[in-house]
């Protein structure tokens, strides 16, 4: 699996004026490391003026208990885990976007990707704007700014931003006095927000990074929704906090939830809109089984996100589950690369000899997108003597590049369009090859469907795009200017 992870948002408005909300941030940006891992930020609002501090690097890695400290107890919060689908790995792209106006302060973070990104930012850039990233997150700062000119209240220059901003958003962003959270009308990527025992609010991509700070879920930000909260003094010390949602978005367009964040981008022991992230690997890896059996005589997975699914298969088709694969966990973004003759996939993963030696294998992943790591993999088990190895895939074949949030913006490197599904466990070296077929990715909602859950976004599969397709879609878009990029492209 060579998909890189998207980014992962948080937020958090108190009810008193002493929680540690930087510090809960951090847990909550811990909780969804999984999500990004270029680099990361948190910026805390006490009493108006805002505390930051972003780099690149892991959570653990870019907050200590140095930095942390230097947080002073305040009454809101937002935090970002990045991998930048636009823009390149550098510390001034790294989120939350903090932005100084006369109309006030605002900081903000940004999941997903915009698919007119590139008009826009080229339009405010002739108006006079100067970006100092080259992520298209500053460009949605720079749209709700411009709004705010024209509008009473910040909530209202988001909702007027959203009528021009196209593509994949899930975004928190924090003014001197509110917490705001929205995401796109098409729902691309995931939002969801809980409570705490003590009364604050916590906004965050995913479920699990709620249950890291202790907070009860609530509900998923609908698709087009707007949050606001706002905190009311009713003690010396104390807060409630309101909640207010504008829906002027909502219901405009077809639910088209990214497909890939219940394959890969999610923790399994997320729900998002109503399905538990587990359950649809399981149900993907029974599917699977279904359409794609074969006599082995043990199922085991690629970790992590391989796991699930592989139980699935298991439970379906009644080979036994095994751990044939171990991970090793303490890899993260600073690993350096040892000398290119050494297999970095051998020391990342390895086989477990005992267990595989002398087995016919069915070995489960999530996706296969240029078949390099999918070739190593199969390698490492047939060199610790597995007999046979039959990989399946708990996705379709990728075909087409993704503009909401995957990094995948090139054809011309993804194996299944230059080659055939057995032309690709050749070069693989597996005994065998199956995919999920693109017509049972239902399978993954578990076929949850009604007026309003109409579907889903499969479009690096199956080329169905929602929205229009960029006129400049590659992730170094922004790093020169746009008519070189056009050029390239043509």
């Amino acid at each position: 699996m060579s998909v890189h992870e998207e980014c992962g948002v948080f937020g958090i408005i108190s009810n008193n004026t002493t929680t540690d909300v930087g510090r809960l941030s951090y847990y909550g940006l811990y909780a969804l490391q999984h999500r990004g891992q270029e680099g990361c930020g948190i910026v805390v609002n006490h009493d108006g003026l805002f505390y930051s501090h972003k780099d690149l690097g892991l959570v653990s890695e870019v907050f200590g208990n140095e930095e942390l400290s230097k947080f002073p107890a305040g009454e809101m919060a937002v935090g970002h885990v990045r991998y930048g689908t636009t823009g390149g790995n550098k510390r001034s792209n790294c989120q939350p976007i903090e932005v100084n106006h006369q109309k006030g302060r605002m900081a903000l973070a940004h999941n997903g990707n915009l698919s007119n990104a590139a008009e826009l930012r080229d339009e405010l850039e002739l108006s006079g704007a100067i970006f100092h990233t080259t992520s298209d997150t500053e460009t949605i700062a720079y749209i709700i700014t411009k709004e705010r000119i024209k509008c009473g209240s910040i909530e209202d220059a988001l909702t007027n931003a959203m009528d021009i901003l196209k593509g994949a958003y899930s975004l928190v962003l924090m003014s001197p006095q509110k917490l705001i959270c929205a995401r796109d009308p098409h729902g691309f990527r995931p939002l969801c927000y809980g409570k705490t025992k003590d009364g604050s609010f916590i906004v965050a991509s995913e479920s699990c990074a709620l249950h890291a700070v202790g907070a009860e879920f609530i509900r998923d930000v609908d698709p087009g929704e707007i949050l606001v909260f706002t905190r009311q003094k009713d003690t010396a010390d104390g807060y409630t906090v309101n909640v207010r949602s504008v829906q002027r978005h909502c219901y405009k367009e077809e639910r088209k939830i990214c497909i890939f964040e219940y394959i890969y981008f999610a923790r399994p022991d997320s729900v998002i809109d109503g399905i538990s992230v587990h359950s649809a690997r399981v149900s993907a890896g029974r599917t699977l089984a279904k359409v794609h059996p074969v006599n082995a005589d043990m199922v085991i997975g690629v970790p992590d996100s391989g796991l699930d699914a592989a139980i699935g298969y298991s439970l379906e088709s009644g080979i036994p589950y095994g751990i044939g694969l171990i991970k090793n966990k303490y890899i993260g973004r600073t690993f350096i690369a040892p000398d290119h003759r050494l297999d970095q996939v051998k020391i990342k993963l390895a086989a477990i000899e005992d267990v595989v030696k002398g087995k016919r294998i069915v070995l489960i992943d999530d996706s296969i997108v240029r078949g390099t790591t999918s070739g190593r993999l199969v390698s490492l088990l047939k060199e610790a003597g597995a007999k046979e190895i039959h990989m399946r895939i708990s996705a379709p074949p990728f075909l087409h590049p993704c503009y909401y949030g995957t990094d995948i913006d090139s054809e011309e490197h993804l194996i299944a369009n230059k080659h055939s599904v057995s032309e690709i466990a050749g070069i693989i070296g597996a005994d065998s090859l199956g995919y999920l077929p693109v017509e049972d990715l239902g399978c993954l909602m578990q076929e949850r469907y009604d007026d309003y859950f109409s579907g889903y976004c499969s479009a690096c599969f199956d080329g169905n795009y929602p929205t229009k397709v960029p006129e400049c879609g590659s992730r170094d878009r922004f790093e020169r200017p746009l008519s070189e990029v056009r050029k390239k492209e043509e």
